[in-house]
């Protein structure tokens, strides 16, 4: 593993990940749409790449389908805010190599890049994430649908059929860890 594609929108995000990546002597380089990242594929030599699954510009699950189309080996690791067991079987489902929740610590990110695919018929290489409680799954949605608003919280407790002050409660809770 020498050179990493990060496909990210968030640039702090993207940079602060690039950093840890190069003080661990790999080559980074930076796209922060699929459009960037479709250029860089053409140009670089690349060993893997890093996606952030939530692109206002193309849905990260499109646009592993067109990569793992156009490069079937490349181990693909997905970074995701918003995990659920659906997108990750998706994912998982298209040929990602692992499936990572955000924040990832940058070790984690890379010995997942470090997996490869397995040959067609060979043992699954891909590990899926561990299975979330209800609970979990209810903050990450509530998460989802606040941050689609603009973190607005009457037009969000309306979205999700819940009175204001219910929301409110629920927000003031730490999430739940799985």
């Amino acid at each position: 593993m020498k050179h990493v594609l990060l496909v990210d929108e968030d640039r702090p995000f993207r940079e602060r990940l690039a950093r840890a990546f190069r003080a661990r002597q790999l080559e980074v380089t930076e796209a922060g749409s699929p459009a960037e990242a479709r250029l860089q594929l053409a140009t670089a030599s690349l060993d893997g790449i890093v996606l952030d699954l939530w692109m206002p510009q193309m849905p990260g699950l499109e646009f592993i389908h067109e990569l793992r189309t156009a490069h079937p080996t490349l181990p693909i690791v997905v970074l995701t805010g918003f995990a659920c067991i659906t997108t990750a079987i998706e994912a998982v489902r298209l040929g990602v190599t692992d499936y990572l929740a955000k924040p990832a610590d940058v070790d984690s990110v890379l010995a997942a890049l470090r997996r490869r695919l397995p040959a067609r018929g060979g043992a699954a290489g891909p590990t899926f994430p561990a299975i979330a409680t209800l609970d979990r799954v209810e903050w990450e949605h509530i998460q989802r649908v606040l941050a689609e608003t603009g973190g607005n919280i009457s037009q969000s407790a309306r979205l999700l059929g819940l009175d204001r002050r219910s929301l409110q409660r629920k927000l003031g809770k730490h999430p739940p860890r799985q």
